[in-house]
């Protein structure tokens, strides 16, 4: 039976315990939603005082089985199971570990009450696959905490502490391990007592403040940036205020199956699959390990090594900064305090966290820190001599089967370890800038690179809070060669009648957190201007303005000007530049409309994409979607550019790419074979990488 094997029925005398037992997160599949209402009413008939529904294993329930939607829900529903919870006619108390997320948060929120360990946390983070919540936790959190703090929880997305549950009113209390034991303990003390069930409650709704609650929901809004589901979250929350409980709970259906259908739950779905499968590294032999990291060193303590040496202190991990001299070493190691210090004031850091974790911090002026260290990190400058030095002198110092990893994030891994004697234990770790807050690492795979090194930077990665990607060796990587082949547009689009708002415009309004031009603002026009001419390229407005001392925000005027407080203000003596050199190369200007100039900047990418796919640097097109989603901007709610492509359909991409290589000369957007093979057979790149991968 379904409720044998997914839900267990334990009784401790007259309180009945029922584990969820569907590893490794207990979501809830039909087997388990099955279980637990035929476990109510056995418990029920054999004479239980209360029920006790608990997790098994690491959580309570992470929530729903997404690989169920879009298919037939088989019965019982959610709804049902909650139903079968409230007209139950002795208390059922939920005991949480660990996690209670989703639809097991709304699980917890339909029973009598519910305890936890201090440790646990609580979320329903329904939003970020693109939906709201669909089984009453838009309507039972309300009733409990009340309007504005309900719709925090819900908007964000955010997980809270059980401790801050408890504040809040929706957790009776906290217990002590073992959880089990304690909880029974607790519903035995409790198994008289009379419960409301959220459905029933109003004094936290009463008299609502609608005007209060419609301004913080706007607050919230601002974050969003054109994705639906935060909306539909605070439509179906602001029911729970305005209407009964029946009436919001069909308008909280209403709006969970509009958004689920959509796309943009669709893409959100895509990236959070994503995430798991691009963790499943094809060819690794099964029992394949990480080698032993107990401590790091990183080589170069500036802005890059800096943040990258504050994961692993930030993850209790031992980590040395090493730098040339004691000045820049002491310069290196307040940044990295400056940036706790920021945290700490903001209150999402303690005092005694801080320094915890400024404990595991240290510093030298000597490479011979390396001969201890588990693992080597260089995040020097990219300058391809000075990294082959660098790592020539690692070769000698670490110990053997110690992996050397290089932060480049353009330079070949090949070259650089042909620097050492240990080649297949050479990896690229590139991280992102700022490394000790954004999550992707692209992991960077050479040509001789082992799977020991590849297991171990994959592991590492994931210790310290990152999201490893592994990618193989070629200039850019992923990320930044799709992205390079994107600049030339950028130019032609300027040159031919767009100004730096215009391009930014469209790409914010598709969802992006900064168009190109800001961002350029941001890293430093300089930057870009010296790696064109490392490699002997021109982009004449762009040249024009850096030549003019216009750097970006570091000397207040780049694309823009900006303010004392970095506010992004147009800038007519760009306008000026602008049309100056388009008139010196005799092009006549147009106006461009936003659709053009939005495929214009996503189409390049796509078709560098497809190449990459063509030659293995990416194994899945998905994992390219997973690097833009977390290291690039991109808005998760668009899917990634290779899911935007699918979606745009191949024969469509190889069309408008024809179209904008004939109209603008640029050769590079000539079509991928891929995509004119994909578009000739109808498929797309989301088969065409799982069958590459497989």
């Amino acid at each position: 039976m379904a409720e044998e094997r997914f839900v267990e029925h334990a009784r401790d005398g007259d309180i009945h315990v029922l584990r969820i037992a569907n590893p490794p997160v207990n979501t809830l599949r039909t087997g388990v939603r099955e279980g637990l209402h035929l476990g109510i009413r056995a418990a029920v008939k054999e004479g239980a005082r209360a029920i006790v529904l608990i997790g098994d294993g690491r959580m309570f329930s992470a929530g729903a089985e997404m690989t169920e939607f879009g298919k037939p829900r088989q019965p019982p529903s959610l709804p049902e199971v909650f139903d079968e919870i409230e007209n139950c006619k002795v208390p059922v108390v939920a005991a949480i570990h660990g996690s209670a997320l989703g639809g097991g948060l709304e699980l917890a929120l339909a029973c009598h009450a519910r305890v936890a360990l201090a440790s646990a946390q609580v979320g329903l983070p329904e939003v970020k696959r693109g939906f709201v919540p669909g089984a009453g936790g838009t309507q039972r959190l309300p009733r409990m905490i009340g309007g504005e703090a309900a719709l925090k929880i819900i908007v964000t997305g955010e997980p809270i502490s059980a401790g801050e549950a408890v504040k809040l009113g929706f957790i009776n209390a906290i217990v002590d391990e073992p959880l089990e034991a304690s909880a029974v303990a607790w519903a035995r003390a409790h198994a008289g007592d009379t419960f409301t069930l959220a459905r029933h409650r109003t004094d936290k709704i009463k008299g609502a403040d609608l005007a209060a609650f419609d301004a913080a929901a706007a607050a919230l809004l601002k974050r969003s940036r054109g994705q639906e589901s935060p909306k539909g979250c605070v439509t179906a929350v602001r029911a729970a205020l305005t209407t009964s409980f029946d009436e919001g709970l069909a308008i909280e259906r209403e709006q969970f199956q509009r958004l689920v259908s959509g796309e943009q739950s669709q893409a959100l779905r895509h990236v959070f699959f994503g995430e798991r499968e691009a963790q499943r590294i094809p060819g690794m032999p099964e029992g394949t390990k990480s080698l032993p990291v107990k401590n790091a060193v990183v080589i170069g303590g500036g802005t890059m090594g800096g943040g990258i040496a504050m994961n692993f202190a930030n993850n209790y991990i031992p980590v040395t900064i090493v730098e040339t001299t004691q000045e820049a070493l002491d310069k290196g190691l307040a940044r990295c305090d400056a940036n706790w210090q920021r945290t700490l004031k903001s209150g999402r850091l303690s005092q005694a966290e801080y320094e915890k974790r400024r404990s595991f911090l240290k510093g030298s002026t000597t490479l011979d820190v390396v001969k201890d260290a588990d693992l080597v990190i260089e995040a020097v400058f990219e300058n391809m001599e000075v990294k082959k030095e660098i790592f020539a002198k690692l070769d000698k110092l670490a110990r053997p089967g110690v992996v050397l990893a290089s932060n480049t994030s353009t330079l070949s891994i090949d070259e650089i370890a042909s620097a050492t004697s240990r080649p297949e234990l050479v990896i690229g770790m590139h991280f992102f800038s700022p490394a000790n807050v954004m999550r992707l690492l692209e992991n960077v795979r050479g040509a001789a690179t082992n799977f020991d090194a590849i297991a171990t930077a994959t592991e590492v990665g994931k210790r310290i809070g990152k999201l490893p990607v592994l990618v193989g060796n070629c200039d850019g990587f992923v990320g930044n060669r799709m992205t390079g082949k994107r600049t030339p547009q950028v130019e032609k689009l300027l040159l031919e009648g767009c100004l730096p708002q215009d391009i930014d415009r469209v790409m914010e309004t598709y969802g992006m957190a900064m168009g190109p031009l800001a961002t350029g603002d941001l890293a430093g026009l300089d930057i870009g201007a010296a790696v064109r001419k490392a490699r002997g390229t021109v982009a004449p407005i762009a040249d024009a303005v850096v030549a003019l001392g216009r750097f970006g925000q570091k000397t207040s005027k780049g694309w823009y000007m900006y303010d004392e407080k970095r506010t992004r203000l147009v800038d007519p003596e760009v306008e000026a530049i602008i049309l100056d050199v388009a008139e010196k190369l005799q092009v006549r200007r147009r106006k461009i409309e936003d659709q053009e100039i939005l495929e214009r900047m996503l189409l390049p990418m796509v078709n560098e994409g497809a190449r990459i796919l063509e030659e293995g640097v990416a194994y899945r097109a998905v994992d390219i979607d997973v690097v833009f989603c977390n290291g690039f901007g991109w808005p998760a709610w668009r899917g990634g550019p290779m899911f935007w492509a699918d979606r745009m359909g191949l024969k469509n991409v190889r069309d408008r790419l024809e179209h904008y290589a004939e109209l603008t000369g640029d050769a590079n957007l000539k079509p991928a074979k891929l995509i004119e093979q994909l578009a000739a057979e109808g498929g797309n790149f989301a088969s065409f990488g799982v069958k590459r991968a497989a």
